[in-house]
């Protein structure tokens, strides 16, 4: 089939690459770069990235209900979009000669909107998966062509699940598209009642408190991990936070540095436990275990009993 692709991040390439090796892609769509001010150069989406390692046309609308024109003076079988980052129009949903749709990571009805995956990790859900379904002009409204389950590991973070859910997508579209192709799909509708939603993440999202429950504190760490990060104050600092895990009781307030050890600091939580910090980030500087943040600058900065977010 003739397909246009539409994605993003790292999370779509998996998907696009597995779509093909079946089929021409003949068009991808994909948002504009973004420009890098310290470093004076544009960035390209890893979907964009790819897309030229191919050799495939590329288009990349600032906004795509302004230039659908575009896209519908292609004949175009399917459309496919995986984590594209745009609403898009109506018109373009019904163009191609199969409709359009979308690869969503998770289990919809459950999670609609633009950050499933962290919302997911974030709320502590031991399972998550990958949709793929007939797109609607509602949000993730559309009827669901296949679904597939897996557990969330106790050891995924934001980066690894994406991963995890990547490869499941792509492991899954190709089916989902001869079904198509076939006329075979019986297209599954959402329950109304079951719907929620995953709005996209505010800055208000990454600040840690520490008066919610330790575990709690370390599941929202993992659903900010890498991107953007969950972060705390300490002092003048923004100080982000990569890694963690849950510790000991402590009869401390909320918010205090009860413990510094070799390889972490313990931050006391508002359920008597401790958090362990293990990973952290300076403003302006890299990622670094917190080992190696205490053989330099760290020593002077955190120091026992000292408040968070005061």
């Amino acid at each position: 089939m003739k397909i246009i692709f539409m994605g993003t991040p790292q999370f779509a390439v998996p998907i696009l690459e597995k779509i093909a090796t079946a089929h021409e892609i003949i068009l991808v769509v994909t948002q504009p770069d973004t420009f890098i001010r310290n470093k004076k150069k544009w960035l390209y989406s890893p979907v964009k990235t790819w897309a030229l390692a191919q050799d495939l046309p590329v288009f990349q609308p600032e906004k795509i209900k302004d230039e659908a024109a575009r896209i519908l003076q292609e004949e175009v079988d399917l459309i496919v979009t995986a984590a594209y980052g745009q609403f898009i129009p109506k018109v373009l949903l019904e163009h191609p000669r199969h409709k359009a749709i979308n690869v969503h990571g998770s289990l919809l009805p459950k999670y609609r909107g633009g950050a499933p995956i962290q919302r997911a990790l974030i709320n502590g859900d031991t399972k998550t998966g990958i949709t793929i379904m007939y797109m609607s002009p509602k949000m993730d409204a559309g009827d669901i062509i296949s679904q597939r389950e897996i557990e969330i590991l106790k050891s995924d973070n934001q980066d690894r699940l994406f991963e995890r859910l990547s490869q499941l997508g792509s492991e899954m579209i190709l089916p989902a598209i001869e079904e198509i192709e076939k006329g075979t799909v019986r297209p599954l509708p959402q329950d109304p009642s079951e719907v929620s939603f995953a709005y996209n993440l505010t800055k208000d999202d990454e600040l840690l408190d520490f008066s919610r429950p330790a575990l709690e504190v370390h599941n929202r760490i993992r659903g900010l991990c890498s991107n953007p990060g969950a972060y705390f104050r300490l002092d003048d600092l923004e100080i982000k936070v990569f890694d963690s895990c849950v510790g000991v009781t402590t009869d401390m307030p909320p918010g205090r540095i009860v413990a510094i050890q070799k390889d972490y600091f313990a931050v006391s939580c508002g359920d008597g436990k401790t958090l362990q910090i293990t990973e952290i980030q300076l403003p302006s500087k890299k990622r670094i275990s917190v080992r190696d943040f205490f053989n330099g600058t760290g020593r002077n900065i955190i120091e026992k009993n000292k408040e968070i977010n005061k």
